[in-house]
């Protein structure tokens, strides 16, 4: 079993930056795959950015390219969510996934069925 915990949302200015964890307890297998979404008030739910739990492949969503990075560190079962240039459009619960039966570039396609999610962190990008 593997449980997920994401931290790091809050309020911060458009421009400025948030970084979010997900901290995974249970044992991490290679074949995982990790994934940020995000969910907007009154929107569906949207893939942001992927990556495997082993490995360097990493994905992401248009809206995130070149702003948002994601990483790991296996050492303390984390996966990082960098985001720069924040933008309102980016406010949203940011909600951490993993699943040991996918691949980090299927994680981008819909339906987000996945083995484990977070309880997800709040980021809010104000004017």
């Amino acid at each position: 079993q593997v449980q997920l915990v994401e931290s790091g949302g809050g309020l911060v200015q458009a421009g400025g930056s948030l970084r979010l964890s997900c901290a995974a307890s249970g044992r991490m297998f290679s074949s995982f795959a990790m994934g940020w979404f995000r969910q907007a008030p009154g929107e569906e739910r949207e893939f942001v950015a992927s990556t495997r739990w082993i490995g360097n492949h990493t994905y992401y969503a248009d809206s995130a390219k070149g702003r948002f990075t994601i990483s790991r560190d296996n050492a303390k079962n984390t996966v990082y969510l960098q985001m720069n240039s924040l933008k309102l459009e980016d406010t949203a619960v940011y909600f951490c996934a993993a699943d040991h039966s996918t691949t980090a570039r299927a994680m981008a396609q819909p339906p987000y069925e996945f083995d484990y999610w977070g309880q997800g962190t709040q980021v809010t990008v104000s004017s």
